[in-house]
């Protein structure tokens, strides 16, 4: 049974605090392991990637094969069915539309001391994206990391898909040519990771590692933060659901498997002013799970994370809403535009009673990749700009350093930096002997 809570018990404060500091990531501390095995992929190259994984993939490769080769992923390709091909290029094409929005603009001006200032956008060189293999493999992964990247403009874009066994998902594949990405590492874990990082005899390294992945994945990125750039350290999914009562029972109990059923330290909300609602959705909630065919892992991590939280009305759901900072955010309400205006951190937010956020997933076009454990407080989803630079741009005039200039020599002699004073100095003397 899920936790059930409500803001008129007196330990409410005391158990939401618990329920918001709940330890879910089910792994072992693994961050010794990892680095080991960046210090084995840094030392070794190739032949560390290719033992390691031959230990945890089972699948025995050489430095020839670390990569699908054209003719693998055109025959991959082949065997995908032609009605998940159209829902694949639906998807592709709305994602890119949605991102292509995002490119922001250059900007230059000059200003009243006749200096010229601006700013340059510039996208990173190349990009590693990893797309999971384990639980279950997502070719929706390849599309909302990939067509960001290629829409910023980013000339070498290359995949990390581990295949287990050997087995590829020709989904990923197919999404993986249809984003425009040809090169295709079927490698997993702590060591795509520092390949990607740092480079093998084969695999180039990237700048910029971007996907989500299992608890050695989280902590590989972590610890190459710095040698490249990464867009976020990803924890267990998580949806809360917000509801005045209004809404279908049975639709909310779906939406909140739906992200119980990708592993068992998902964690699923349900917040309502309506507690009898409450109630009849925990229940459609088990009647759901009976014939669910990932129950075993959705029953246990509603068991275990899942709460149902009853409110006295929505300002309240609101306040709590903002202090869980949830990765996924429907709102069920009457109003839904309403109450998101109330709302300040959420990866996303879904509203109304025909927006499950199963749609954001595959087929809205805003980004899947999102912010979880509360970071949605100070980040946000992957987007056109994880894959850009800002650099600044400043040109002064004579006539703009003679009006600025002694003021930056004051503040550089202020800081003691004698050289940089005399830099402004030296070309304030020059004007001043043509004066």
């Amino acid at each position: 049974m899920p936790h059930r809570l409500s803001t008129d018990d007196p330990d409410f404060e005391a158990r939401f605090r618990e329920l918001l500091a709940m330890k879910r990531e089910d792994s072992p501390d693994v961050d010794d392991t990892v680095a080991g095995i960046i210090a084995d992929v840094r030392t070794r190259g190739d032949a560390a990637v290719i033992a390691l994984t031959s230990k945890y993939d089972r699948l025995d490769l050489t430095p020839e094969t670390l990569a699908f080769s054209a003719e693998e992923i055109d025959a991959e390709c082949a065997k995908v069915p032609e009605d998940e091909a159209q829902a694949l290029d639906l998807a592709a094409r709305r994602i890119r539309a949605y991102h292509e929005r995002q490119m922001p603009w250059n900007e230059e001006w000059t200003d009243e001391s006749g200096a010229t200032l601006g700013w340059r956008w510039s996208s990173v060189s190349a990009a590693g994206l990893y797309v999971p293999g384990g639980l279950a493999s997502y070719p929706s992964s390849v599309l909302m990391n990939a067509i960001p990247a290629q829409v910023a403009g980013v000339e070498r874009l290359v995949i990390c898909a581990p295949t287990p066994d050997g087995r590829a998902n020709p989904l990923v594949l197919y999404a993986a040519r249809l984003a425009g990405v040809e090169t295709i590492y079927r490698i997993g874990g702590a060591q795509a990771i520092a390949a990607l990082a740092y480079g093998t005899q084969t695999i180039s390294p990237v700048d910029k590692i971007t996907g989500p992945g299992n608890a050695y994945v989280a902590a590989a990125k972590r610890r190459v933060f710095g040698q490249v750039g990464i867009d976020m350290i990803a924890g267990p999914s998580e949806i809360l659901v917000i509801s005045d009562g209004t809404g279908d029972p049975d639709w909310i109990a779906i939406d909140l498997l739906s992200q119980a059923e990708h592993d068992e330290s998902a964690q699923s909300i349900l917040i309502t002013t309506d507690a009898a609602f409450g109630e009849t959705v925990a229940r459609a909630v088990e009647h759901r799970l009976e014939t669910l065919e990932r129950r075993a892992i959705a029953g246990a991590s509603w068991r275990d994370f899942g709460a149902v939280v009853i409110v006295r009305d929505l300002d309240e759901a609101a306040a709590l809403s903002d202090r869980l900072a949830p990765e996924h955010l429907e709102l069920c309400v009457e109003d839904p535009a309403t109450l998101s205006a109330r709302i300040r951190h959420a990866g996303a937010i879904f509203l109304g009673q025909w927006t499950p956020e199963a749609i954001g997933d595959y087929i809205g076009g805003p980004n899947h990749v999102l912010p979880t454990a509360r970071s949605a407080r100070f980040s946000s989803g992957l987007s056109v700009m994880d894959f850009l630079k800002r650099t600044t741009t400043a040109q002064m005039t004579p006539e703009a350093l003679r009006a600025i200039g002694p003021a930056a020599e004051t503040l550089a002699r202020s800081e003691s930096l004698e050289a940089h004073g005399l830099s402004v100095r030296a070309r304030l003397d020059r004007l001043n002997e043509g004066a």
